[in-house]
């Protein structure tokens, strides 16, 4: 427990919470921006098993958000470099790669497997596959999505929320402008929904989307 101390250290999170963490599995549905650093935080709060899931590959392009990886990555699959690295973090945490991307075919069955997933996905797409999923297995998708210096974050579970679809509308898929800081506020946002679902403190972000401007440094919770 010595490497958790600090966290331990905190009255919402103890010992209890520590362990709850460990016996907690939670699925990253993409390794990119956001997901590489949601990644990474998990496995440093000391979760019991990470999932990634992604089919792409490593491009010099992702370099500026994509934390995890490096030059020496480019053009080799994600989740192999990802696993890796996670792995290298911690031999206590237990790092299950899928070389795919997350799709109605296979969702139920990854999923399945899971606890929490969170969203490191990019597109309406996965997102929409990969929250109702969710709420037919009865699990926590915590959701998050970034656009230049702008990010959000909201909680879908079952009955208490409303649907993912029934919120958000497919957007064209051409690319955006961004910076690497918005990925990293709007990964920790999602990791810090995970330990308070984990642990049970502080106040979930069921039926609200928290939304941060990182111009202006501007944060607002929208009831949904």
């Amino acid at each position: 427990m010595e490497r958790y101390s600090r966290q331990i250290a905190l009255a919402e999170i103890g010992v209890t919470g520590q362990r709850k963490i460990k016996g907690t599995k939670v699925l990253v549905v993409g390794v990119g921006g956001l997901g590489s650093v949601v990644a990474q935080y998990l496995v440093a709060a000391g979760v019991g098993k990470v999932g990634i899931v992604d089919g792409d590959s490593v491009s010099i392009s992702n370099l500026q958000r994509q934390i995890l990886y490096t030059e020496q990555d480019v053009g080799k699959p994600k989740v192999e470099v990802a696993a890796n690295r996670l792995r290298a973090m911690s031999s206590a945490v237990e790092i299950v790669a899928y070389n795919t991307f997350l799709s109605a075919e296979n969702g139920a069955e990854i999923i399945s497997d899971y606890d929490i997933v969170v969203d490191g996905a990019d597109n309406y797409a996965v997102r929409a596959v990969a929250e109702s999923i969710c709420a037919e297995q009865g699990k926590h998708f915590v959701h998050g999505a970034v656009e230049g210096f702008v990010g959000q974050v909201s909680v879908f579970w079952g009955d208490r929320t409303h649907r993912y679809s029934d919120i958000f509308e497919p957007m064209p898929r051409d690319e955006k402008g961004i910076i690497g800081a918005t990925v990293g506020v709007v990964a920790a946002a999602e990791v810090s929904e995970c330990l308070k679902i984990i642990c049970g403190y502080g106040e979930v972000l069921y039926n609200k989307l928290w939304r941060v401007d990182l111009r202006t440094m501007n944060c607002e919770i929208f009831e949904l």
